[in-house]
């Protein structure tokens, strides 16, 4: 554990309250726990600050796939499906990621996320209708392939690459390939995220580059607000989550523009 004061300490638990329940909700959690890491100890290595991040979020996000999987009619055989191949992706984009700039990347993304945002705009019964089946006809064999490569692959890729909104990102193209109203895409797209955050947890622990006794405290945060956001999620349906989407979708590109800007 490193020296930290008591505010510091609470307040980085409260951080990981909020991230774990903006994960559970929408994705995208990470945009406020990394950063709270990053300016609660500034002293520590990024490597172990991004080691600690990851033991802290996959508690949250094992929590709210497990209430997901209990409560939404997610298909967690799909879901594996897409987080193994998420997983092969995540590995492959941290492998090119020292020869990608992350300034040619961030405008990228930013225009991306504001067409987004501004179809989902336009389209206000995007993720509100009925969910399709993934295990019926409503679904096919070519869009679950569709997803299981594009989705996860490429989400995958990105997430090792550059990383910012992942979560985002997987729901928005879950609802899009697999016809999922935004709850399920949102249950499926935990259940994904676990996968690819296991992955590069266990890369992290065998560098020995997470704290562990930290992680530990804040892990107990975020899994309390993983679990209180996903059955929010379920409670309030695809209407709620639909407008934290919006919210963390503009959050986003505020980031990425203000960091493109310091850079």
């Amino acid at each position: 554990m490193p020296e930290t004061t008591l505010t510091t300490l609470v307040l980085l638990c409260l951080a990981a309250a909020a991230a774990g329940w903006i994960d559970a909700v929408v994705g995208g959690g990470g945009l406020l726990l990394l950063p709270a890491l990053l300016l609660g100890l500034p002293h520590v290595p990024a490597a172990q600050v991004l080691g600690t991040n990851k033991a802290v979020a996959i508690v949250g996000t094992t929590g709210a796939a497990v209430t997901y999987v209990r409560r939404a009619p997610v298909q967690v055989a799909t879901a594996l499906r897409i987080g193994l191949m998420a997983l092969a992706g995540s590995m492959t984009g941290a492998f090119f990621a020292a020869g990608i700039s992350s300034e040619v990347l961030r405008p990228v993304i930013m225009v991306v996320l504001l067409g987004v945002a501004a179809f989902v705009l336009a389209r206000p019964s995007f993720g509100t209708a009925a969910a399709g089946d993934v295990t019926g006809k409503r679904v096919t064999r070519a869009r679950l392939v569709t997803a299981t490569v594009l989705v996860g692959g490429g989400i995958g890729f990105y997430d090792g690459l550059f990383g910012p909104g992942t979560g985002t990102f997987l729901v928005l193209a879950l609802t899009a390939v697999l016809h999922l109203d935004l709850v399920t895409a949102s249950a499926t797209a935990k259940i994904v995220n676990v996968c690819t955050n296991g992955g590069a947890l266990a890369m992290f622990a065998y560098q020995g580059t997470v704290l562990w006794q930290l992680a530990a405290l804040m892990a107990v945060f975020n899994l309390a607000g993983g679990l209180f956001g996903a059955r929010m999620a379920l409670r309030k349906g695809s209407g709620f989550v639909r407008g934290v989407l919006l919210v963390v979708v503009f959050s986003l590109v505020a980031k990425l523009g203000f960091d493109q800007w310091t850079g």
